[in-house]
């Protein structure tokens, strides 16, 4: 079977090319387009470049399209990208503006090229289905709350792919198994629990708690704007902050949206780029707000790690991905210093001998595992999209 994965951003498209059976899982190509004002002239480029390489003659050569969109309005899940799907994207485009109209536009230009291609959509709010009313309601009137203002979470097909490769890295192969068939079998329960906390961390960072394969809950609420700081999003805020400011600096709403979405997060505190690397070069060439920029960032992740090892009673897996996660010894010791009463013990050597693909830079002493593992979200929508098609397939044979 061979999926097409098209990951979307209000100026960008990015794909990935899979072959996948049922023993063997092969990424055929993969690439990318920025500064894009035309989706349906990046499809068409993507189909040519595959072309060109052998994959592909035409768009029927493909089982189906897979799509990592973001949330919708009364709608999860894995399914396919029909008209409701569509109608959820829109219903959130203003919680998810840089993601949700991208999307909607890409599945209606892969529809009008190919008509006859299965689309599906894995939304990253999928993931966190099986959280409890009482980790996802925000105290809000009872009208907000049937508005659809409730805690999704979001980079699900990340922690998804952490908590199932941790697992296996861990010698659970029951955990692995039970988050691998998560969408199709629902949260079971395993007779010793497998307890992850699973750090996403890059330009757009969240970390979420796992227990056996299910997330319990995520760092992002209702819009991928809240949690940690993001590179240029503001993450958490009061909300009184809005108001306040708006008299304040006479700053009109959207304005001040504007700024917590463009100049706020690593950026509106370091005064210096939305990039850890140069705020850490920052830092240590003496620059104070630099070296806050990271304290700040630091202090964010340890009170989600602190949150999830609560409500999880413990943890089995502690995981570093993503960008910044996988690359950053520096930050993961800061996140893990003087953890060691939690059972939570970094091997400095391990650490900081460079980057590995996947590495356990725990401690033989240490009651947790502490994994970096690469992000690999595509991977996750290919292999979703593929049991949904192959389960439809069952359905109508």
């Amino acid at each position: 079977m061979k999926i097409l994965v098209a990951n979307l951003g209000s100026t960008s498209f990015k794909f990935r090319l899979f072959s996948m059976t049922e023993t063997e899982e092969v990424l055929l190509a993969k690439g990318g387009y920025e500064r894009v004002e035309d989706y349906g002239q990046a499809i068409d480029q993507c189909l040519e470049e595959l072309q060109e390489a052998g994959h592909l003659n035409s768009f029927s050569d493909l089982d189906a399209v897979g799509f990592k969109t973001v949330l919708g309005k009364n709608l999860s899940g894995c399914i396919l990208a029909d008209e409701k799907v569509l109608e959820a994207l829109d219903g959130f485009r203003e919680i998810a503006p840089a993601h949700n109209p991208a999307y909607a536009n890409g599945i209606r230009q892969f529809r009008a090229k190919a008509p006859e291609l299965p689309l599906v959509a894995l939304f990253e709010t999928a993931f966190y289905q099986w959280a409890t009313e009482g980790s996802t309601r925000y105290a809000v009137p009872e009208e907000w709350y049937e508005a659809g203002v409730r805690r999704y979470g979001f980079h699900g097909a990340s922690h998804k792919f952490a908590a199932e490769r941790s697992a296996e890295l861990a010698g659970r192969d029951d955990a692995a198994e039970a988050t691998r068939n998560l969408y199709l079998n629902g949260p079971v329960d395993l007779k010793k629990p497998f307890r992850v906390i699973s750090c996403h961390l890059g330009g757009s960072s969240s970390i979420a708690g796992v227990r056996n394969g299910a997330a319990i809950g995520a760092s992002m609420g209702l819009s991928p704007q809240s949690g940690l700081p993001q590179n240029n999003r503001v993450g958490d805020l009061d909300s009184s902050a809005v108001p306040y400011i708006a008299k304040t600096l006479n700053l009109s709403l959207a304005e001040i949206e504007r700024q917590m979405t463009v100049e706020s997060g690593l950026l509106g505190l370091s005064g210096v780029s939305n990039d850890l690397r140069d705020i850490l070069k920052a830092a240590r060439e003496g620059n104070d707000r630099a070296q806050l920029a990271l304290d700040v960032f630091v202090h964010q992740i340890r009170h989600w790690i602190g949150v999830f090892m609560i409500e999880l009673g413990g943890c089995d897996a502690l995981v570093f991905t993503g960008g910044i996660g996988e690359n950053h010894a520096w930050l993961r010791e800061a996140v893990c210093r003087d953890l060691g009463e939690l059972g939570i013990s970094i091997d400095q050597t391990r650490n900081d001998s460079g980057f590995s693909p996947e590495t356990d830079l725990s401690t033989t002493d240490s009651r947790t595992r502490i994994f970096t593992i690469p992000a690999n979200e595509e991977l996750v929508v290919a292999r979703e999209t593929q049991r949904l098609i192959q389960s439809l397939q069952t359905t109508n044979s």
